[in-house]
């Protein structure tokens, strides 16, 4: 997974950011990844839109913590 950094964290943040999602290969992988998180990581409805981009391709919005936004770019 590659992490396109569009905010101004500091380089711990996103290193740790980085080792929590290394793992993912797909949306179920990212699903079951936010749903096993602990308590506060994320708010309820996990995903918060799925936006379409064509037939293919759809960017996943996933609110963190700390009012972070994670957008996966999936195909």
């Amino acid at each position: 997974m590659r992490v396109i950094h569009r905010n101004n964290l500091p380089p711990k943040a996103l290193a740790q950011i980085e080792a929590e999602i290394c793992d993912q290969k797909n949306l179920k992988d990212l699903m079951s990844w936010a749903l096993t998180g602990p308590t506060g990581t994320f708010i309820p409805q996990v995903v918060a839109e799925v936006v379409v981009q064509d037939e293919f391709t759809h960017d996943v919005i996933i609110p963190w913590r700390d009012g972070l936004v994670l957008v996966y770019d999936t195909t």
